[in-house]
């Protein structure tokens, strides 16, 4: 048994979520990719997979041996990458996916220089605040704007952004500034769509103590951008990340509402569909940005 392979097959099933995708992910047959976990299996002595007809779930064992193996194969796939990639020049149309906000504020001052350095490479920039499926839907990258990464596709951290609870000066003028988190509650606040926790704000106090307050919204949006517009008219409370709210902070139009507290930080990453093979272009497109918001991410420089 090519134990190298068996590893790779194992971790593609695991990641792919069925035996046939992980078949053709690897370009080989459904009962080829039986065979090697059947063989790996027995070679360990132990069952990594549970199979029913709906669905697969990792035993204790397979779940140590993915996040090991998953580990391994990403750092041999990206030694290769950079050796293989070196000499390729960039070129060709380059598919891009990144939220609205982000992308107008940090992304697009960016691309001209991109362009400068890489003129063969053709960019094809959608900005969508969903979550797309960058596989089924065409894309060779997207930047998405996370707490929690992703299970699905490779991934790389490009910078962090800090969430920060906020208000214009006239709106706390008018209604008092909040002392504690529970105070929150009384507020009249602005959500956003698609946060992860809805209507229930929870802040972090010094020691490290999660207070989770459910807070009355005035007002919801799918984008950031409308969140803070409100907020900077004077209608309310909102949490959002420094990246969009960061010149209105520095400017006083927007007062950090609770600073001895903090919220949960956001990460930027850039997400592929796959470490295998991953073309000069996109590995420069991940590089070049990973340079731009190297160190104090420019959203959080003074």
């Amino acid at each position: 048994m090519d134990r190298l392979r068996a590893y790779e097959v194992f971790v593609t099933v695991v990641s792919r979520g069925s035996f046939t995708r992980a078949a053709d992910a690897l370009e080989t047959s459904p009962a080829n990719v039986t065979r090697y976990v059947n063989e790996l299996e027995a070679h360990l002595g132990t069952r990594l997979i549970n199979r029913t007809s709906r669905k697969l779930s990792l035993t204790e064992g397979g779940e140590t041996l993915y996040a090991r193996c998953k580990s391994i194969l990403d750092d041999v796939v990206e030694t290769e990458g950079l050796v293989s990639s070196a000499s390729v020049e960039p070129r060709g149309r380059l598919r891009i996916n990144a939220p609205v906000s982000f992308g107008i504020l940090h992304l697009a001052p960016l691309w001209p220089e991109f362009m400068r350095r890489y003129p063969r490479v053709e960019l094809d920039v959608a900005l969508i605040d969903r979550v797309v499926d960058i596989v089924d839907e065409g894309y060779d990258l997207a930047i998405r704007i996370s707490r929690t990464g992703s299970t699905n596709h490779a991934a790389r951290k490009l910078a962090t952004s800090r969430n920060i609870v906020c208000a214009s000066p006239d709106y706390l003028k008018r209604c008092g500034s909040p002392a504690t988190p529970a105070d929150l509650a009384g507020h009249r606040c602005i959500g956003y769509l698609y946060a992860a926790t809805g209507d229930e704000w929870q802040l972090i106090d010094s020691k490290g103590k999660a207070h989770a307050v459910k807070v009355n919204y005035l007002m919801r949006s799918n984008n950031g951008d409308t969140t803070r517009a409100a907020a900077l008219a004077g209608q309310g409370v909102i949490w959002q990340p420094t990246f969009l709210v960061g010149n209105d902070l520095r400017a006083g139009k927007l007062v950090q509402i609770l600073p001895e507290y903090r919220l949960p930080d956001i990460d930027v990453l850039a997400l592929y569909p796959s470490r295998r093979h991953l073309s000069a272009k996109i590995r420069a497109m991940i590089d070049f940005l990973a340079e731009a918001f190297g160190g104090v991410p420019p959203w959080d420089r003074e």
